[in-house]
């Protein structure tokens, strides 16, 4: 079979680090594969339908907190920074922060290029006048800016409490990458508005990334098709379960692709085996309290400067300023 795809031009090649990561993760106890495999084609317009359940509170509340508090934004941010966000812009949250501080230019950052294209074009034809300079990689790793946008101050995006998909060391690595990303000692310096989840009621918590519909059930298990169809897997799908679990001593939701019966499968002729019952772990969302937050951001080298959040606590947003480095405390 594979030798015909590949003849026919139907084989869809995958990305040497996706194959890398699957392989040591399905071979390493316990399993895990890093969520940001999941973000495909399909898996971005699963995520896209996600922001809109009713039990995903993160997109609605933020997106509410970004048009009550723009004009606080835009007087401490000032007019003509480029904005670069890490991630393909949304239609709901990009477009609000773009009016509110007359950027400069806009340059998305993301891993997914179709779905990156798709959504830049989109935005320049909501914005003719403005720049829009797409830059397809993994923003987790420092960044070299288009010319042109290196030198400009810039404000970086961050929205969607992403950072909680990372484990705190790799999250402060993150923010460092991003501080190097947008130029810390660039013309005004380099300020960053991210949002971050709040520590809330544990059922809350599981229904939003265990809805009634399935769609996060079906964004998890799109995983294991996308290592179908990436990388001549043989995985039996519906042999496994979706599950979301409040991990209360790390401060986390879980996702876990668990087992419902013994399988067996091979990804480019490889076996594999797993148990019934058995996970693999495809996602984690931490959740911050304010102290935690602003700890978490002055060790990725940012300095709060202003914090937004509902009146029910649920969501904040904040916006910091790259630190100087400091020979001493």
């Amino acid at each position: 079979m594979l030798k015909q795809e590949i003849e026919d031009g139907t084989r869809s090649f995958a990305d040497p680090a996706f194959r890398a990561d699957v392989i040591d993760g399905l071979t390493r106890r316990p399993r895990a594969i890093p969520a940001r495999w999941f973000y495909d084609r399909r898996g971005s317009e699963l995520f896209e339908a996600i922001t809109e359940l009713p039990e995903y509170y993160p997109t609605r509340t933020e997106t509410a907190l970004l048009k009550e508090k723009a004009g606080e934004i835009a007087a401490l941010v000032g007019p003509g920074r480029a904005v670069v966000e890490f991630g393909s812009g949304s239609s709901t949250k990009t477009p609000i922060v773009l009016e509110a501080v007359a950027p400069s230019a806009y340059v998305p950052i993301d891993i997914s290029g179709d779905f990156l294209r798709e959504s830049s074009k989109a935005l320049a034809a909501r914005f003719p006048g403005l720049p829009v300079v797409p830059v397809e990689g993994d923003f987790l790793q420092p960044i070299k800016l288009p010319a042109g946008i290196a030198a400009a101050p810039k404000l970086g995006f961050f929205p969607g409490s992403t950072i909680g998909n990372m484990i705190p060391l790799s999250s402060a690595d993150l923010l460092r990458a991003m501080r190097a990303s947008l130029g810390a000692e660039s013309n005004g310096g380099a300020m960053l508005l991210i949002g971050m989840d709040r520590i809330k009621d544990v059922a809350v918590l599981e229904r939003a990334y265990d809805d009634a519909a399935g769609i996060t059930a079906a964004f998890n298990l799109n995983l294991l098709e996308r290592i179908n169809r990436e990388l001549d897997g043989t995985i039996p799908v519906e042999a496994f379960r979706h599950r979301a679990i409040w991990n209360d001593d790390r401060a986390r939701i879980e996702m876990h692709l668990e087992a419902r019966e013994d399988v067996t499968f091979t990804i480019e002729g490889r076996p594999f085996s797993i148990a019934a019952g058995e996970t693999i772990h495809t996602e984690n969302s931490h959740k911050y309290g304010p102290r935690d937050a602003r700890i978490l951001l002055r060790a990725g080298g940012w300095t709060p400067i202003a914090e937004w959040t509902d009146p029910e606590d649920q969501f904040a947003l904040y916006l910091a300023e790259a630190q100087a480095p400091r020979p001493a405390p």
